[in-house]
């Protein structure tokens, strides 16, 4: 008896490329009770219809062939009743993508993969209206020559992403194997991300888990929304712990246990601290302080300071796909986020807040 785990291929998805939605296929098989010595490659590809025996055995070279939860190499011969799990990159999809010389602050880079550190208002990947100007025809650019980047996928290289106005770090994969495997981190929840946000409001604790489903709202599909009862959505768990308080706004540092769609800020909307200046979830209205018009104008300029939510990918962690060398960034935040938070300490010093 074998058992199939269908995947949706949402376009709309935007970030829960690191979690396998609409970027990878995965399987799971359980092998007959009479299944007769096999190379796994073979077995899968009798198994997967219209799937080639390369595909399967790049992705035995990645590591994201398993039998009974442990990894194994295409010329393994599957026994009786194991159980045989495999995630692969999607066959590549006929749309074109237009090479364009867009700057890169690149962190690190070898032959397997590049880690960048994208500013704010740079779109990953095409969509929703932006088909250019984003981050993948940068990449299909600088690597026309790689094998992987031939131009008709929409997410090359991609295992993970963040928001258009969210800044901060990204790992690129160069190789097929190196993408799938660093896919694999992602989707076993093995990497280390850690974000940094400013968000409304003094929280009530120094830290804290934010628990709740998240899904497509039910009254607005361009937005997500935490349903804590429940099927709709799926798991979603940050950790939070402050790093500052800033009077009417407090810097907080996230760790992510998940990586679903706008994850932060809609868990950081649900217990009444949306992030600042987000646009989508409602920060960027002044939501704490005074009326007075100085504080107004004030928050004004740190919202034209910094358009869009504030929110740095600061911390990435992974092995890599080769060396298995542990492998940790660190990001500084951007000038326009340091100024932002300068603002709020020269604030909070010139005046007494309740």
């Amino acid at each position: 008896m074998s058992y199939i785990t269908p995947i949706e291929d949402d376009p709309d998805e935007l970030e829960d490329i690191d979690e396998g939605s609409g970027q990878f296929e995965h399987y799971r098989f359980v092998a007959d009770p009479g299944q007769g010595l096999l190379r796994i490659d073979k077995f899968l590809t009798n198994k997967i219809e219209g799937t080639s025996r390369n595909r399967i055995q790049m992705a035995a070279d990645a590591g994201s062939i398993l039998v009974n939860g442990i990894p194994v190499k295409s010329n393994y011969k599957i026994k009786p009743g194991e159980e045989v799990t495999i995630m692969m990159d999607y066959p590549r999809r006929e749309l074109k993508i237009t090479p364009e010389d867009i700057p890169l602050n690149v962190v690190y880079e070898d032959e397997e993969l590049m880690v960048i550190n994208k500013p704010a208002g740079l779109v990953v990947h095409p969509g929703h209206g932006n088909y250019s100007g984003t981050l993948v025809n940068g990449l299909v650019y600088r690597y026309k020559d790689l094998e992987l980047y031939g131009g008709n996928d929409p997410r090359p290289g991609l295992v993970h992403r963040i928001d258009k106005n969210t800044s901060g770090l990204i790992v690129i994969a160069k190789t097929e194997v190196a993408k799938i495997n660093l896919a694999l981190q992602f989707f076993n929840k093995t990497t280390k991300r850690k974000y940094v946000a400013l968000v409304w409001g003094n929280l009530s604790s120094d830290e804290g888990t934010i628990e709740g489903n998240i899904g497509r709202s039910t009254k607005n599909r361009q937005i997500y929304a935490v349903y804590p009862e429940g099927d709709h959505g799926k798991t979603a768990v940050t950790h939070y712990r402050v790093l500052e308080r800033l009077g009417y706004v407090n810097l907080v540092e996230c760790v992510l246990e998940t990586g679903r769609t706008h994850q932060i800020r809609v868990h950081m909307k649900y217990i009444g601290h949306p992030l600042f200046n987000d646009d989508v979830y409602g920060g960027n209205a002044i939501l704490k302080g005074t009326t007075f018009a100085k504080y107004k104008q004030f928050v004004e300029n740190c919202f034209a300071l910094m358009p869009g939510q504030a929110l740095h990918a600061r911390i990435l962690g992974f092995v890599h796909p080769t060396t298995k060398e542990e492998m940790v960034f660190d990001s500084e935040l951007p000038e326009n986020f340091t100024k932002v938070i300068e603002k709020w300490r020269n604030y909070i010093s010139n005046r007494d807040l309740d």
